[in-house]
Parts: structure tokens; sequence; C-alpha cells
């Protein structure tokens, strides 16, 4: 049985990645810096990751799901795998003993959410092949095909006749739908469409049946069936809401991400009884914005906060 050695041996949420597509700290403002230096990059170098919030990896959720029903059986289910994989799994994985992943979900087909798929291959069992224990990956059509175009040996499962060591994969595609839930490692799970920037779509996710949680990492605009699904008149008060703040406040013409603002009038939309906010640049001082966040969830009479790499949410799913 795999068991995950925490002091307290139940569904947990982990968060591998709390950062944007660059990831925090910003190349530039460690080659080309400012004057005076970045506080939230100078400070993210100052400390080791694990004793650090401002520093963070690609967004990404290790779900640590156990399974009552198979006598407490531990399934890891990782909710998309971007550029930061490789750091999150020496990071993380062996500071929570993760001993493996048994599924996988994708958001949508960016680098920082598919580009560690070929690292996939390091935590597979030794002697995985093609026909023996493939992965299986839930992912939109869109995804899908993009995958299967930057990536052809991932997907490609003829057998060659050198054999290649590479992640063992099986393709699942999900709908696009509220309405159409899929079951990864014994959970289930209600696809949320979001657009990230008025041209695309991202998946958020709704899981859990004894406490429900909402995962919106990618996302500029909540569709308004999207926003329903997780309302206290769609699927219920939600217990949880992990949601996006890419920056502190809106800027550029063509925003792909909502901005903190934005992200606090959501929650009082949605008035989740707890949020975690997820996907922030370097605009984000860690202590300074959950200082602010604290004086607004008393205020508001909802619990929000910043989350950061390495957190562990105990939670009953």
């Amino acid at each position: 049985m795999e068991k995950n050695q925490c002091d307290n041996d139940r569904t947990a949420l982990i968060f591998l990645g709390t950062g944007c597509s660059g990831a925090v700290p910003d190349f530039r403002c460690l080659l080309q810096p400012s004057d005076p230096p970045c506080h939230v990059c100078s400070q993210s170098l100052s400390l080791l990751p694990h004793l650090n919030p401002n520093y963070r990896c690609n967004t990404s959720l290790l779900i640590d799901y156990c399974c009552e029903e198979e006598d407490g059986r531990h399934y890891y289910i990782i909710i998309d795998v971007g550029k930061s994989f490789r750091e999150q799994v020496l990071r993380w994985f062996t500071f929570y003993k993760i001993p493996r992943i048994h599924s996988i979900v994708l958001t949508h087909e960016h680098a920082d959410a598919v580009h560690g798929l070929d690292d996939i291959r390091s935590i597979q069992p030794r002697g995985s092949t093609i026909d023996s224990d493939p992965l299986p990956v839930f992912l939109s059509q869109f995804t899908m095909e993009s995958i299967a175009t930057r990536f052809p040996y991932l997907v490609d499962k003829k057998v060659k006749e050198v054999p290649r060591r590479v992640s063992q994969l099986d393709w699942k595609i999900i709908e696009e739908n509220c309405e159409k839930p899929f079951t990864a490692s014994g959970l289930s799970f209600n696809p949320l469409p979001v657009m990230h920037g008025e041209d695309y779509i991202a998946l958020g996710f709704l899981f859990g049946n004894k406490s429900k949680v909402a995962y919106i990492s990618d996302v500029s605009r909540i569709p308004p069936s999207t926003e329903y699904a997780i309302s206290k008149a769609g699927a219920g008060q939600l217990d949880l809401l992990i949601l996006d703040t890419n920056v502190t406040r809106k800027r550029g013409l063509n925003p792909t991400h909502i901005c903190f603002p934005e992200a606090l009038e959501i929650l009082k939309r949605l008035c989740p009884k707890r949020a975690l906010l997820t996907g922030m640049t370097h605009d984000f001082d860690h202590h300074e914005y959950n200082e602010i966040l604290a004086e607004w969830s008393l205020r508001e009479g909802i619990q929000v906060q910043l989350a950061h790499d390495g957190l562990r949410v105990p939670i009953e799913l």
C-alpha cells in the first residue's frame, strides 16, 4: 500500500507550483536588474525555496487522494506538468514522499502546463513498456492535437526497432462541458471551461463530494455557464476555490489572466468558504499581499490567502 508519510495521513492538496509561465524569480530581474532591484526576485534567492514563498514554479496541483473504499490506498493525481515539473519532483515529491503519479489532468496546451510530459518517464515504474503500464492523461481534443504535433513520440505507439525510453501515456479525451464529468484514479472531475484570452478556452476543474473544490489556474474571464456551475445555486457553496491572479492590477491590451482586483470580485460573487490564489508573477510579495488579504477576509467574511509552492492542504474529498 502506498502511503504519504506525513503527520496527517489523509487526502490533501499539495501546491507544486504557484507561479506564472515564466516562474519567479524573473530572469530579467536577475540579468538586467532595475534600480532599485526587484524586491521579490531578489528576496526569492535569499533563502532556500522551501523556506521562501516568493520562489514560484509553474502552476501545478497534486491531489493526494486517500481512497477509503480501498482501505486507505493513496492515488496521486496531478493537474498540469509544466516547464518546472522536474524541479517540482526534486523538491516536493521527495519532501512529501510521493512515490509516483497515477493520473494526469491537463488544463490546456501551453508550455507551462505540458512541457514536463517528457519527464514523466523518470517517475514511472522501472520496466514500463508501451503496453504494460501507461499513465492516463485527461485532456481536451484541442490540447491532444497540439501535443501530437509538438510531441509525436509521446503519442505514436508504434514499436521501433531500437526501443526508446519515453513516457508511457494513455490519452483520454474529455469534453469542454461542465455537465460531462470524468473519473481519474477514482476521483470524479467536472470540466470548467474558461476563457484564457478572448479567443482561447482553457479548463478548470470541479471535484470532491465531501468537500467541493474548484481549481481555475489560467483564466481571463469565467463564462456565465461555468460561473453558475460553481455558484451556490449550481453545485452549492464551494468549500475551496483555487483561483488565478496573475498580476496586481490590469495592464496591457490583450490580457490572458485576471488581475488581483478581478479575482477578489469573483470571490465576492461566488462566496466560497475558503480561497487560495495561485499563478502569481513577481508583482506579488507573499507576506505583503497576505496581510492585505487578511484585512480583506475580515471585512468580506471570505477566508483567502496567496498559496505558495509546497503548501499542503488536508481536505476530505
